[in-house]
């Protein structure tokens, strides 16, 4: 077996392993493809959860932060506004350690920002147990922290059930604050997530938000190839899972590692 921490190379062909790797780059290639719309159009991501620049010292600055914030919880576990305080700290000390090689391409999750954003994840977890109306900003956040945790994880279970977290989160700040921005990226994680009559809804919902029709049109043929997308991508999980199966225990490496960081 591989040491704790190890992970295989994708171009290991041993065994039935060989049989999947044109799935994989399917599947990745699937992934990327959404992950540069979030990024480039119709609407920046980044713009909108307020990303900022990587630097050392702005995560040391949030990581002091978030301490401060456990140690608050500590006396007080049940606390809604602390656990939101918490989530965003952890968020933005992920972001702070995402290396960006350009303005257009997903940023790359180093090992110290998953951990980070795990730790957001299991805080935003606590928070929704409180919280009667979670913040839609805070879930618009998390749900574009659960895509990029999908993108770096280390098996398919595992970024699957991101997807799901994400579309979840999501759902929150489209139904909170619906707009062009966040009921498009809801559209797109429905499709990825297998819900395409909600994604279908959700793509109406986000045309009637633009300003013409000639943008309404833009934004529904984009979107209906994130249904193709989607619709693909469910198929290749199948066969994935299928290969994982014969594997027996042995699971294969997640098709999202590596295009985020991984």
């Amino acid at each position: 077996m591989a040491k704790s921490g190890e992970r295989r190379m994708l171009f290991d062909t041993r065994g039935k392993r060989k049989h999947v790797i044109r799935v994989v780059y399917a599947i990745l290639a699937l992934l990327m493809g959404a992950s540069l719309f979030l990024v480039v159009g119709p609407f920046n991501l980044g713009n909108l959860i307020g990303n900022s620049s990587s630097s050392s010292s702005a995560a040391k600055v949030l990581h002091e932060q978030a301490e401060r914030i456990e140690g608050r919880l500590a006396q007080n576990p049940k606390d809604e506004q602390l656990l939101l305080a918490l989530t965003r700290a952890r968020v933005n000390a992920g972001n702070a350690q995402l290396e960006r090689t350009s303005e257009t391409a997903p940023p790359v999750i180093t090992p110290e920002a998953r951990k980070d954003f795990e730790a957001a994840s299991e805080a935003w977890t606590r928070y929704l147990k409180q919280a009667g109306e979670p913040n839609a900003t805070a879930a618009q956040l998390l749900g574009s922290t659960y895509f990029q945790l999908a993108e770096s994880s280390a098996t398919v279970g595992e970024a699957v059930e991101y997807v799901a977290k994400g579309t979840a989160a999501q759902k929150i700040a489209a139904q909170q604050a619906p707009s062009l921005g966040s009921l498009s990226t809801l559209a797109i994680y429905q499709n990825f997530n297998g819900e395409f009559a909600a994604a279908e809804r959700t793509t109406k919902l986000a045309a009637a938000k633009a300003g013409s029709k000639t943008e309404a049109k833009s934004i529904e043929k984009q979107l209906a190839e994130y249904r193709k997308r989607g619709k693909a991508f469910a198929k290749q999980k199948k066969e994935v899972a299928k290969v994982e199966r014969e594997k027996g225990k042995e699971s294969l490496e997640n098709p999202f590692s590596g295009f985020g960081g991984g």
